[in-house]
Parts: C-alpha cells; structure tokens; sequence
C-alpha cells in the first residue's frame, strides 16, 4: 500500500485562549447532549478527544507537514474537529450524515464565528460502497475507477467547492475494525502527498501521507 506512517511530535504548547473557551463550550453542548440522553437518537456518535485533535493539527501546520490548507472530516459529529482546522488557518469541511448533529454542528461554528462547512452527506461518495464481506469491509469503487491515474479521485460531495484531490487533510475516528477499510479508502480518492490524522481511540493517534501510486 503506497502509505506511510508519519512519526508526529505533539507541540505542547499552552493552548491559545480563544481555542480554549471553544473547546469549553463544545464540551459543554455535548455533555448536555448525552446528558439528556439525546446521543439515543445518534447512538454512533462517540465524540473525539478535540483537545488532542487540536495538538496534532497544530503540531501538522507547524511542522508544515501539509502541503496545502483543505481539509475534510469524515463523520464530522458535532463538527468539533472541523471548527478547530478552520481555527488553525484550514479551508475546512466537516462531512455529516445524521442532520441533528449538522444542524447541531452548524450552531456550535456560528456561535463562535467559526468560518467552516458542514455538509450533510454520507462520506462515501458517489459510485463508492462499503461491502461488509465475510473477510470484513471491502471497498467498492466506481466502474471507471482506474487505479493509477487521476480518474479514480476526481470526486467531490455537493455543496464542496472542491474535488477531494485537492483536499490536503483529512481525519476521521473510525470504528473499531474500520481503520483498514479507512485507509483503502483514503488511499483510494486522496491525491499524492495528502495526510491522513486517524484518532484510535483512548487518546491514540496515527497520522499517515499518501505516497507515489505504483503503476503496472
């Protein structure tokens, strides 16, 4: 597979205050969300550690890991990763399929003036399926998929300005199992060079890059 693991050093810098009293209040509309035992009704969303998804997109900008500012969330949740990417000079896209946590998630970047796009989508786009086969989930791809060329990735989600080619980040936290199926996927749309930061639950992280695509 043409990826590599990307060894990132955290920046523990303190966090600017702004990006605090962000993450105050969005800890604080989720905890009412499970604490009223709406989360019932979005029973697959698990929120992320975001003071944790802050260090490692800090420490990719200052690092200067990416080589452009796009960035897109699959299953952006209350869109906490997506506001924080924006907040760190990203063009950010949060990509949602349940409308509670989209509308839920466009609230939460208006009230802090956040500039982001949460688009409500399921991640896979268009002429891609995930097929739950007896050996766990496998990718379908389009019928003009061919791997090696830059058909395979000219592909976008309506309301993006933009094909995910050009997207230069992207995160998700996958279910336990998926991160294979994640990393098909990505290796599958993103284009040579573009980072992918996968949170692994229990405050784990790995962050992988897209490298030249072999041809036949």
């Amino acid at each position: 597979m043409p990826i590599e693991e990307i060894d990132l050093q955290i920046d523990e810098t303190p966090i600017p205050g702004q990006v605090k009293s962000f993450l105050a209040e969005a800890e604080l509309r989720i905890d009412e969300l499970f604490d009223t035992e709406k989360n019932r009704k979005v029973p697959r969303f698990i929120p992320s550690n975001a003071e944790l998804v802050y260090r490692h997109l800090s420490s990719i900008v200052s690092g200067d890991f990416s080589l452009g500012d796009n960035y897109c969330e699959w299953g952006s949740g209350y869109g906490v990763g997506s506001c924080i990417a924006s907040m760190l000079g990203f063009n950010s896209f949060g990509i949602e399929i349940e409308p509670s946590l989209v509308q839920a998630s466009r609230a939460l970047a208006k009230n802090a003036n956040i500039d982001v796009t949460i688009i409500e989508s399921d991640y896979m786009p268009e002429g891609f399926e995930c097929y739950e086969g007896s050996g766990g989930a496998e990718l379908i791809r389009p019928e003009n998929y061919v791997y090696g060329t830059s058909e395979h990735i000219d592909v976008s989600y309506e309301g993006m300005e933009i094909n995910l080619d050009e997207i230069d980040v992207f995160f998700v936290y996958p279910w336990p199992g998926e991160q294979e199926f994640m990393l098909e996927f990505f290796q599958a749309i993103a284009a040579d060079g573009a980072l992918f930061l996968v949170y692994l639950g229990d405050d784990d992280f790995a962050l992988y890059r897209k490298t030249a695509e072999p041809f036949d």
